[in-house]
């Protein structure tokens, strides 16, 4: 065997030894092709089982998650899953089913999915839901071509136009874009909400809709959320909500009622499912009756007792996912609601909002925040008295943070705001855990004033130190080098 260059090797630490092949029965190798065996042995290093779960153990403990720590990544709600959601989704009655499978076979899997569907037009208002996207963007892509076929069909042609605020999440001018739209941004105002003006000045018969969140990502709830979709249903348009922050009002109103036409929902954000790790995600998409029509096929549906799928569906824009959704997802945000309830769902709601004023109220006299004023779910504050006085940036104090042990907020996003950072607490952290949060970056705030290089060096106690990020983006090493 050629020379180890494991750090682990340690020669005959391994004793474990498979027992010796007599060359009889069906372990012959006569009928494996010879350009399949192996000449010699593979350099691998001999390590005994404890140090081999040691060293995996110790990996692990370098990767930071929800069950970690504070996770306050605005936008992005990642909050803790809890516990019962993965065991209903490892039932082996849901996870030893196929879809190729016979509909009879598999009727409490369609039963659960064809409920799931009602709970999430009751909570949202909408008349019918799909739950085949695999993720929000994806449920994006899906409802926005919704739209398309509805002007389509109606010979509408001309309306070309998206349009989607300044303050927007970036998949939504990007989906607008991949579906066939010109992208028209909408300006915000001084209290960062929908610039009604502007909304006015380009709504026209060659704009086919408006893809807006409420609340929008500075937090804030559009307060004028009815006259926007007059001004967009009086021109011929629709109203599309992007439910990446529904958990700011779930239980409380709901966007059908605030004249939205398509909407649609992060399961892994807001129904507890995890986020992040690439993945997999669930974007369930709801529209009204009028748009009914349109839906991926194929819809699932109830005649009586028996649940089945319809794929006589004319007017639909077709299968946006092989199968049916990610059902695995899917089952964990349904136990999340069922657990829940109606009362829970509302509580998780306001547990969200109220951690995030406590976190704004606590942070107003050490950082700017810009909109300082009652927010939901989260709030954006920036490191621009930090860069006035110290040239410390919003970098700077994300990686200081992570040597008290909290993963950083999302930073510098949205746009419209310099040097922005922005912190979604979520309802599952307790006050204890935001105190500790306060107390870190308040002691940020003033190393940034008496030691600032401190922070431009940061992190000092992680695995890794500060990073060249463009490269490690562009040039990552993902294996280990002697």
């Amino acid at each position: 065997m050629t020379e180890l260059i494991f750090e682990k090797d340690v020669v005959g630490a391994n004793s474990f030894q498979l027992p010796p092949f007599d060359g009889a029965g069906d372990d012959s190798t006569e009928n494996i092709p010879g350009h399949l065996l192996r000449a010699s042995l593979p350099d691998i290093p001999s390590v005994s089982e404890i140090e081999l779960i040691r060293h995996f153990t110790a990996l692990s403990y370098q990767a930071y998650g929800v069950d970690n720590g504070f996770y306050p990544l605005g936008s992005c709600t990642m909050k803790y899953n809890p516990k019962i959601n993965e065991w209903a989704a490892r039932l082996p009655g849901l996870t030893q089913i196929h879809p190729y499978q016979d509909p009879k076979t598999v009727q409490g899997a369609l039963q659960l999915l064809y409920d799931m569907a009602n709970m999430l037009s009751e909570i949202t208002g909408m008349d019918h839901f799909t739950l085949q996207p695999a993720a929000g963007a994806h449920g994006e892509m899906t409802g926005v071509m919704m739209i398309k076929a509805y002007h389509n069909k109606r010979g509408d042609n001309k309306r070309t136009r998206m349009m989607v605020p300044d303050s927007a999440h970036g998949t939504n001018p990007a989906t607008a874009n991949m579906v066939g739209y010109e992208v028209m941004e909408i300006k915000s105002n001084d209290r960062g909400l929908v610039d009604l003006n502007d909304l006015k000045a380009k709504m026209s018969d060659e704009v086919a809709g408006l893809m807006l969140t409420n609340p929008n990502t500075l937090g804030l709830f559009e307060e004028d959320i009815r006259e926007i979709a007059a001004i967009v249903h009086e021109g011929g348009g629709l109203l599309y909500y992007d439910g990446a922050n529904l958990n700011a009002i779930m239980g409380i109103c709901r966007p059908g009622d605030m004249g939205f036409d398509v909407v649609h929902l992060n399961l892994h954000k807001t129904f507890s499912a995890p986020h992040g790790g690439g993945g997999p995600g669930s974007g369930p998409v709801g529209v009204k009756d009028f748009l009914a029509e349109y839906l991926p096929r194929p819809v699932i549906i109830k005649e009586g007792d028996h649940y089945d799928f319809d794929y006589d569906r004319p007017g639909s824009i077709g299968r946006v996912k092989n199968f049916y959704g990610n059902f695995g997802v899917i089952v964990k945000a349904y136990t999340y609601i069922m657990a829940l309830g109606h009362e829970g769902i509302r509580d998780a709601c306001q547990q969200a909002v109220l951690n995030a004023n406590y976190l704004r109220h606590h942070l107003q006299d050490d950082y700017h925040i810009p909109f300082n004023r009652l927010c939901k779910h989260e709030f954006v504050m920036s490191a621009r008295q930090q860069m006035e006085t110290s040239h410390v940036s919003t970098l700077d104090i994300a990686k200081r943070l992570m040597d008290h042990g909290y993963h950083p907020p999302t930073v510098y996003f949205p746009l419209i705001v310099k040097e922005a950072m922005m912190i979604e607490p979520a309802e599952t952290e307790s006050r204890e855990r935001l105190d500790g949060f306060i107390a870190a970056l308040e002691l940020i705030a003033r190393e940034a004033q008496e030691d600032p290089q401190k922070l431009r060096d940061a992190p000092h106690t992680t695995v890794i130190g500060r990073v060249d990020e463009v490269k490690a983006a562009r040039s990552p090493v993902v294996k280990w080098e002697g």
